[in-house]
């Protein structure tokens, strides 16, 4: 063999070689990237590696909500199941409400999923869109014929399958509007920091205020104040996460907090409520507009700190009205007792703060829009939660909100479990951005 042959032999294996150490290299700087660099990208952005899959979900966030569900779907069974004993509802069977919140729940799962899987940039193209068209709903329910009456409120529309509540949408497209309108034109410190005051309110405020006088008018129409109170403490509460200042600020809760108390004084249904929340045991009250609120403290107060069992609650037996919807945490306190009460507002609680820190998390990304929607969404569900909690415990007066994820009533459930899933999806979207990846 010459010597020519055995030199160039020496040079392929040392090219082998170094090739092979390259190869190494590479795919060891590569695995440790959260994207997969390609060979070429010819000025566009590489293809980012990790999905919304891969990323994974918030295990606290989804168990959290998971053991409220299961637990409200429980106790709307402990609650309703002697409800056919009653003559309205004697063509009844003792699981007909528990069978339609189980149709309610698996309707929410497949919302939920569906609502997961929208990017949120559509959510915000769409935000106007829905607004008017949950502003539409709310004028529909009002026509004779369409909108169905229940104990003098017309708050429902037949879909056939279910009964829906378009306040229950009103409140999710409101907090989407909100936070687009925020977005688009609340620049106040920067573009009018050279005008007066009132010329900045006007030009910050007045729209998003008729938009919400007008989803308010349609709401006391039907009349609904409790949903027309969240609605406007999730509008006035991304306001101020938007950016607006104290003064004004201040203004829109005065002028709000005035609305509330000229409502109240005009109506002398609401006056009697008021004054019966003051006294619910005077012989005036007790019997009428307090029988409700001092009823909900027998249960809690028989409940003692761990309860009377579950199953075991005796003014679910026809004593205590809407046992299984508005009131459902007075069953709670007397079937689990103040033990059972404290657990769920430590959820709440820990729910709530999570869904604000979500948003949070959002917007130190620079994503606004996402950030405003997820923290409405925490008001949303922590200021309910904390009026239903309040009326039951005898602490606010009497109102006809539901509690969050567990209280009867398809629509609520259904509206429920879609924000969650749009807040999941904002989740995921802030794991994919911290990786370094595209939304």
């Amino acid at each position: 063999m010459s010597s020519t042959t055995v030199h160039q032999n020496k040079l392929g294996w040392m090219q082998r070689v170094w090739t092979r150490l390259q190869s190494w290299r590479l795919s060891a700087d590569e695995s440790a990237l959260p994207v997969r660099m390609p060979t070429a990208t010819h000025g566009r952005m590489p293809k980012t590696t990790p999905t919304l899959a891969q990323l994974g979900i918030d295990q606290g966030l989804l168990w959290c909500m998971l053991f409220l569900l299961l637990w409200g779907l429980v106790m709307v069974y402990s609650a309703s199941i002697a409800m056919p004993d009653n003559p309205r509802f004697a063509n009844y069977k003792p699981t007909h409400f528990l069978n339609r919140h189980v149709f309610a729940l698996l309707m929410g799962t497949v919302a939920s999923v569906v609502a997961f899987q929208i990017p949120v940039r559509w959510w915000e193209k769409c935000a106007p869109w829905l607004f008017l068209g949950a502003l539409l709903m709310l004028f529909v329910v009002l026509i004779p014929g369409i909108g169905i009456g229940v104990n003098g409120a017309r708050r429902w529309v037949s879909l056939g399958f279910m009964n829906f509540q378009p306040s229950e949408l009103a409140k999710l497209a409101t907090a989407l509007y909100a936070a687009d309108y925020i977005r688009r034109k609340m620049d106040v410190q920067e573009k009018n920091k050279y005008m007066g005051d009132a010329e900045r309110f006007v030009r910050a405020v007045a729209p998003m205020a008729v938009a919400l006088a007008i989803a308010g008018a349609l709401l006391l129409a039907e009349p609904d104040m409790g949903a027309f109170m969240v609605i406007a403490v999730v509008a006035m509460g991304i306001l101020f996460l938007g950016g607006v200042n104290a003064r004004m600020f201040f203004l829109i809760a005065v002028i709000l907090v005035m609305v509330f108390v000229a409502i109240i004084a005009a109506s002398p249904f609401r006056r009697e409520r008021i004054f019966a929340y003051l006294d619910p045991w005077s012989a005036e009250h007790a019997l009428n507009k307090g029988y409700q609120l001092s009823h909900s403290l027998i249960a809690v107060g028989r409940g003692g700190l761990f309860g009377v069992g579950l199953g075991g609650s005796v003014e679910k037996l026809h004593w205590l009205p809407e046992a299984h919807t508005d009131f459902l945490l007075a069953v709670i306190g007397e079937e689990l007792g103040f033990v059972g009460i404290v657990v769920l507002v430590i959820m709440f609680f820990w729910l709530t703060r999570r869904i604000i820190e979500i948003g949070r998390q959002a917007i130190l990304l620079e994503r606004t829009f996402a950030g405003l929607v997820a923290q409405g969404v925490g008001l949303w569900v922590g200021f309910q939660a904390f009026i239903n909690i309040g009326v039951n415990l005898g602490a606010l007066p009497t109102k006809g909100l539901t509690l969050p994820f567990m209280s009867y009533g398809g629509s609520a459930i259904l509206m429920n479990m879609v924000a969650m899933g749009v807040v999941v999806r904002i989740d995921c979207e802030n794991r994919l951005l911290m990786k370094r990846g595209r939304v």
